[in-house]
């Protein structure tokens, strides 16, 4: 069995043992269950694996961010076209954050349920604008990566990693060097990750014991809530900013991304949707290589909108469940970490999840309450890779038009590089 079958598994499992822990009143306080299993086995384990989620936030952020700066490869390389693609990119992520919190705010997810934490955390007051803007830049970088000060540490990893272009050839060694730990980050979060089914399972049976069917019932609601704001964004505002701006047609768009999204939906992974993004960009839309071979892994490691998406439904959902009230501040602080995290997530699967507990201790919310998403989480992530791909194509396209370099025949012929020509071209290979 896969990791997502076995994660599946576990959340049905979880859900069953908590509600026969919850109807049956063996989760009274005091009762055998109450003690040895719900703030017991189930606790410890559950605790174990948010820990081991964590640890993994600094050193990922860092390595990722610059890799991701780094990836660029000649600061020169910059100039128009990065400045447009880098621009469009955060525009869209704010974009889709802001319509995640506004729209999961409106429907109310989680509202009622008044949920404690094992945490014993508060919410923390919003600091003023200033302070937020002066606390970007650290003082001691060091201090900011040990308190899990995230902003800081943003900061510092994109200075970090522009300076190693500056620098150039001299810093080949430091550049591979972060390479290989980002890698080694990479294979940790697979070994965390390789426990995730069994973690769901305390997590969730935790949470229903505790909580019975009214979690259900918002679990269901986060899940229609996230897929429906998904949706908009790939359907609504890719496709608006793509006719405004570039004035093609999104129809066409659309049609010639599909074998493209149905990729990014089975692997989950942006990266590994790179070599397909790709020839869909050049040979399906006529977009210059020259272009689309900067845009398209530019926007693998910097463009995560569906995981902006998932981060502002998630917040607001959680926040709901453990009545802690953002406040304004408190929303600007999650489009502002979530925008700047985008960057550092890496285009596998599951990071996500860390970068979203990056988001949840910047606002005082309490990270166990990723528990409670993870079980569905892998399903949405699905969806989310091809928003995020789509996104990608999207801004390559607009950016090639506005730079002269997309050829237009080729994106108005519906038979242009279609599949029947991949498939020609192995067979002759």
């Amino acid at each position: 069995m896969n990791t997502t079958f076995k994660v599946l598994l576990g959340m049905v499992f979880g859900i069953l043992v908590g509600l026969v822990l919850n109807l049956t009143g063996l989760n009274a306080d005091g009762t055998w269950a109450n003690s040895y299993l719900t703030d017991g086995a189930f606790k410890v384990v559950g605790s174990m694996f948010v820990n081991a989620l964590k640890m993994l936030v600094v050193p990922l952020v860092f390595f990722s961010l610059v890799c991701g700066v780094c990836g660029i490869g000649d600061i020169k390389l910059l100039g128009r076209i990065g400045s447009k693609s880098f621009l469009l990119y955060l525009v869209t992520t704010a974009i889709a954050i802001a319509a995640a919190l506004t729209i999961a705010t409106g429907f109310g997810i989680g509202e009622g349920m008044n949920a404690e934490s094992s945490a014993n955390f508060s919410g923390k007051a919003s600091p003023p604008l200033s302070t937020v803007l002066i606390n970007i830049i650290p003082s001691n970088p060091i201090s900011a990566m040990a308190q899990g000060d995230m902003l800081p540490v943003i900061f510092f990893s994109i200075m970090f990693g522009v300076s190693i272009l500056m620098v150039g050839k001299k810093a080949t060694v430091v550049s591979d060097f972060i390479e290989a730990l980002n890698e080694i980050m990479m294979k940790m979060v697979n070994i965390i990750m390789a426990v995730a089914p069994y973690a769901v399972f305390c997590l969730i049976a935790r949470a229903i014991a505790d909580l019975g069917m009214d979690l259900l019932a918002q679990l269901l609601g986060y899940v229609l809530v996230l897929i429906g704001v998904l949706l908009f964004h790939l359907f609504v505002t890719l496709q608006l900013i793509l006719k405004v701006l570039s004035g093609l047609n999104p129809v066409t768009f659309m049609k010639k991304m599909r074998n493209t999204q149905v990729f990014a939906f089975s692997t989950s992974s942006s990266n590994a949707t790179i070599p397909v993004t790709l020839r869909t960009v050049t040979q399906r839309m006529g977009v210059k290589n020259s272009v689309a071979s900067f845009t398209v892994p530019f926007g693998a490691t910097i463009n995560m909108d569906g995981t902006a998406i998932m981060q502002g439904v998630a917040t607001v959902f959680i926040a709901n469940i453990y009545n802690v009230e953002l406040g304004m501040m408190g929303y600007l602080t999650v489009i502002f970490m979530s925008v700047l995290a985008s960057i550092g997530t890496a285009g596998v699967p599951g990071v996500g999840l860390i970068m979203l507990s990056m988001v949840f201790s910047q606002v005082g919310l309490p990270i166990e309450g990723i528990g409670l998403i993870l079980g569905v989480d892998r399903l949405l992530d699905m969806v989310r890779t091809a928003v995020n791909v789509s996104g990608d194509a999207m801004v390559s396209t607009v950016v090639a038009k506005s730079e002269g370099q997309l050829d237009e025949r080729i994106y108005n012929d519906p038979d242009a590089g279609n599949l029947s020509d991949l498939h020609l071209e192995q067979n002759q290979a």
